[in-house]
């Protein structure tokens, strides 16, 4: 018996657990924070960013001088100024201090573009020493009514390395010397307007130095057929947006010129050009076919059948202006009716037109913005079927004879998410 129990081993004792279980936490104290008063939160940074949010960069600018709290906050977030422009009154600025104070501001809030308004030679050179930052900040500059010349322009393209957006407006003392001195092959989107030197040889130059330009905007009574020939293969490419608003002198042979150098175009406008003719948009229609939007507007020599080309030739052109154009008819809102892509149309003085196009207007489902102002022929009963345009967003009757209270009221009840313009 004892040599049985001898044989029998005992039991291993369990091991004790590898990690040891974490006491359970204790229970969490409910702290109930003190109620925040409406003037502490209006000077809390985090409240205020979250506010400020909910307005436009223009209702910022306001804001920034309610007080000093208000203006550092908005002051330090360049997100807040996007897509702003300030504009500079030179002969405003009657000090150096001022002038500082006011470019400092510019700096801190982060501004990309910037309007110089009756500018000088030494408003340009200020700028630059003043305003340093602005040689890598700044990316768009406007010139307006500025009595600066090629010298000035010169030294401040050079400062503005990072510039790709140029506009002169005005600018009476720039030269054609001096836009070839100047021009920066960095600069993609240009704009010439009311500028009394410029001329062909002017396009010579935007020709010639800008091979990347993809928008130029261009408003000269001196610019004849010949310089819409100038432009570079390169161009043919990159150039897709091209303006030219009461260039006085150019025909159809210069409409030859612009689709055969530029035929990628996608935005056209012939604004004022008033010597084009229906042989003209014929020539648009056939070889411009990328085209999105067109501006035919003050072309008083086009007829109903400019229109017929249009709805033949440009499926996807999006959007037509043809203000002015008196000789429009009813024949040729039938040819627009058509257009099935159409989604802004822009008939405004159009004086021939009269309910019976109207009814062509309302089979086009798909348009959005219409402008019917100063077409004294239309009726009460006639602008009252524009109900059926139910995608519309904004109508403007502004000048019509047969528009009254009763039918603003009418239009506004039945198409409410639409915009009347009265």
């Amino acid at each position: 018996m004892k040599k049985l129990l001898c044989l029998v081993k005992a039991p291993k004792p369990p091991r004790p657990p590898r990690f040891r279980p974490r006491p359970p936490p204790p229970p969490r104290r409910t702290i109930h924070p003190k109620p925040i008063r409406p003037e502490d939160l209006l000077l809390d940074d985090a409240f205020l960013v979250f506010l400020f949010k909910y307005f436009t960069p223009f209702e910022r600018r306001v804001l920034a001088q309610v007080c000093g709290k208000w203006r550092d906050v908005l002051y330090r977030s360049p997100r807040m100024w996007l897509n702003l422009m300030p504009n500079v009154r030179c002969k405003e600025l009657h000090s150096q201090a001022e002038r500082a104070r006011l470019y400092a501001s510019f700096a801190r809030r982060g501004f990309r573009s910037l309007a110089l308004v009756g500018a000088s030679d030494e408003d340009a050179l200020d700028l630059i020493h003043t305003y340093p930052l602005s040689g890598k900040q700044l990316t768009c500059l406007s010139l307006r009514c500025s009595s600066l010349t090629d010298r000035g322009l010169e030294a401040l393209i050079d400062h503005l390395q990072g510039l790709y957006e140029l506009e002169l407006a005005g600018c009476n003392e720039i030269t054609e010397a001096g836009l070839w001195s100047c021009l920066a092959p960095r600069i993609v989107s240009l704009t010439l307007s009311d500028c009394i030197n410029v001329a062909d040889e002017a396009i010579g130059a935007v020709a010639q130095l800008l091979p990347s330009l993809y928008e130029f905007s261009l408003q000269a009574y001196h610019v004849t057929d010949a310089a819409l020939g100038f432009f570079s293969p390169k161009q043919s490419q990159s150039l897709t947006i091209l303006r030219l608003r009461s260039c006085w002198e150019i025909t159809n042979h210069g409409v030859v010129n612009i689709v055969h150098s530029l035929p990628n175009l996608t935005v056209l406008s012939l604004s004022g050009c008033s010597k084009v003719t229906d042989e003209g948009v014929e020539l648009i229609a056939e070889n411009l076919q990328k085209l999105r939007s067109l501006d035919l507007s003050w072309c008083s020599r086009i007829t109903d059948s400019a229109l017929e080309y249009i709805a033949c030739d440009l499926n996807m052109l999006e959007e037509l202006t043809l203000d002015r154009c008196v000789h429009i008819t009813d024949i040729g809102i039938g040819y627009i009716s058509t257009m099935l892509s159409l989604s802004a149309l822009f008939l405004r003085w159009c004086t021939q037109i009269r309910d019976f196009g109207l009814q062509h207007l309302c089979g086009m489902r798909n348009l959005q913005i219409l402008s019917l102002a100063g077409c004294p022929l239309l009726t009460s009963s006639g602008l009252s079927s524009l109900i059926q345009l139910r995608h519309l967003q904004e109508l403007e009757l502004t000048n019509c004879a047969g528009a009254s209270r009763e039918l603003f009221d009418y239009l506004r009840e039945h198409l409410p998410r639409c915009l009347v313009i009265e």
